[in-house]
């Protein structure tokens, strides 16, 4: 059985998958994720990738240079057996370029559509899907 304890993980999980991405912590970012997560950010004019480390590479060549803040908020996590679980996140993002590139600011709002499994070092993100509701631009 799923134990009540496997929720904090996921929040905490999902926390660091934020905090790593802001302070562009690509090789911590890969232990967020199974090796062959899939994450679709196509819908925000991103791609589809198969594996971790084909979505840092493309977050590096999309926002290295990028001043990024990422908020997550009110999570709706189920456990849907000992070892998998499905989670919505509402989510906040600014994003910043640097001086000279064609984009300034950026505000958007959306929500992380996630699928988890728990492997022997623990949680890990096994699927996620970003939407956006909106995006503002200055």
């Amino acid at each position: 059985m799923a134990h009540p304890d496997d929720i904090e993980a996921i929040k905490q999980l999902k926390a660091r998958y934020f905090r790593l991405i802001d302070t562009k912590d690509w090789e911590g970012l890969t232990h967020v994720f199974s090796p062959d997560v899939v994450v679709d950010t196509s819908g925000d004019g991103g791609a589809v990738t198969q594996t971790a480390d084909d979505f840092i590479d493309l977050l590096r060549s999309n926002i290295e240079h990028v001043t990024t803040v990422h908020h997550g908020h009110m999570p709706e996590i189920e456990l849907t057996s000992t070892t998998t679980a499905r989670g919505v996140w509402a989510m906040e993002d600014e994003l910043w370029w640097p001086d000279g590139s064609p984009l300034h600011h950026m505000h958007g709002y959306g929500h992380y559509l996630d699928t988890y499994e728990k492997a022997e070092a623990g949680w890990r993100v096994k699927s996620m899907t970003l939407t956006r509701l909106k995006r503002e631009f200055d």
